[in-house]
């Protein structure tokens, strides 16, 4: 088939949508289909475009098997939330011409990655010129976290303008997928439909990701000891993760000589980190690792480090967390009760609510003293971790039934 995906993120981009979409769309080529994308450059975690690639100019190349259109792109140096709406329309602008030239092309569905919400008209413009099959898949519900999240003011006009524009494009595509049961009843709550609705949850290569016994290069590297407890945090640093309370975590075990902090990753928020954490002497910093180091990363940790904010619950799934159980290490995670990530993590590893450096972090300081005290809790949860991964997150099985109902959607459309 001919399809044609559109989202501001795409490969080479090692962490968040753009590592998914990537695979998705090179797994999807591998198979024999004819797939193109558009797409912005590649400027995520760090939020400045990577160099070899352009802001200001279009540019087209081969990736994975695929075309990738590259539409022009505002990066802001400085995150507010008037500067993430500018940086989100321009995106919509600069690949509106890309996205009509594709009529010529006529592809068979139109894969949209929200965000941004800004491109559904586009892609019902091209719908409706080719009577292609429009799929909408919900990475991250930005409207919802914009407002609940305090990154726009809420109340008012824009809200309300913005809420209903996001329901409006909500219920004309033929399919809405997203990527976790608590997400997509939010997207049925936004009034799609049952027809419409399908489960698409990320993946994980669970044969790339796999836990490891014995010597790690990274631990080795960074000189730790084989009995040092080693806590992990990989991935973005942003202004959603929560990652306020790392820095109070490892201070607060900064007398425990075989207590160790990992923090690995790039974004908004690690200069603030790297702030917080100067002169902790527990604490390492790291650039974010290419991919075929991640494995090695991830079993450095003797225990997985995931903190949410809790005006985050399932507005977004972070995305680190398929790495992280595949790994076969438990996770600590701080998530609200009933959310989808807690629902998870509670199987193979410990959650405790939710919290602001202000607040009490004594439910957090306690999980982390728990499975540093007891080995076999740790190698019992990593089990429940990796078994979760194998059953729920494997990528040939995820990507398999997902080929399988583009195709079923196209032939019924046809």
């Amino acid at each position: 088939m001919r399809i044609l995906v559109y989202g501001i993120n795409h490969a080479p981009e090692l962490t968040g949508i753009g590592k998914y979409t990537g695979e998705m769309v090179q797994w999807l080529a591998a198979r024999g289909h004819e797939v193109r994308v558009v797409a912005a450059p590649p400027y995520y975690p760090a939020w400045k475009v990577q160099e070899g690639y352009s802001a200001s100019h279009y540019q087209v190349q081969q990736m994975g098997g695929a075309r990738v259109y590259r539409c022009p792109l505002w990066v802001p140096e400085k995150s507010s939330g008037l500067n993430r709406v500018l940086h989100l329309a321009s995106f919509m602008f600069t690949s509106l011409p890309v996205m009509l030239a594709q009529i010529f092309w006529r592809p068979q569905i139109i894969f949209m990655v929200k965000p941004t919400v800004l491109c559904a008209p586009a892609t019902m413009l091209v719908a409706a010129a080719t009577g292609a099959t429009t799929w909408l898949h919900v990475q991250d519900f930005e409207v919802d976290a914009a407002f609940d999240l305090g990154i726009l003011p809420s109340g008012g006009f824009v809200q309300w303008f913005a809420v209903n524009f996001e329901r409006f494009f909500l219920r004309r595509f033929d399919r809405v997928s997203t990527i976790s049961p608590n997400m997509m009843a939010r997207a049925r709550a936004k009034g799609v439909t049952e027809q419409q609705a399908k489960l698409f949850p990320n993946w994980v290569d669970i044969d790339a990701i796999t836990p490891q016994r014995g010597e790690n290069s990274f631990r080795r590297e960074l000189g730790l000891q084989s009995d040092d407890i080693v806590l992990l945090y990989s991935g973005n640093m942003g202004m959603k993760q929560g990652l306020e309370v790392l820095p109070y975590l490892a201070r607060h075990f900064d007398n425990d000589t075989h207590v160790k902090f990992l923090f690995c990753g790039d974004g908004a928020f690690r200069p603030q980190l790297e702030q917080l954490v100067s002169g902790l002497r527990n604490v390492t910093l790291l650039p974010l690792q290419p991919l075929d180091k991640l494995n090695d990363l991830l079993n450095a940790a003797d225990i997985h480090l995931l903190p949410q904010r809790a005006g985050a619950a399932d507005l977004v799934m972070p995305s680190k967390l398929t790495g992280m159980l595949a790994s076969g290490r438990p996770v600590i995670a701080t998530a609200s009760k009933g959310t989808q990530l807690a629902n998870v993590v509670e199987q193979c590893g410990i959650v405790v609510p939710a919290a602001e450096p202000t607040d009490e972090l004594d439910g957090l300081y306690a999980a982390v003293r728990k499975l540093i005290a007891d080995s076999n809790l740790r190698r019992t949860l990593g089990i429940a971790a990796r078994e979760y991964a194998e059953q729920n997150m494997g990528r040939d099985n995820v990507l398999g039934n997902f080929a399988l109902e583009i195709e079923i959607k196209t032939q019924r459309r046809a």
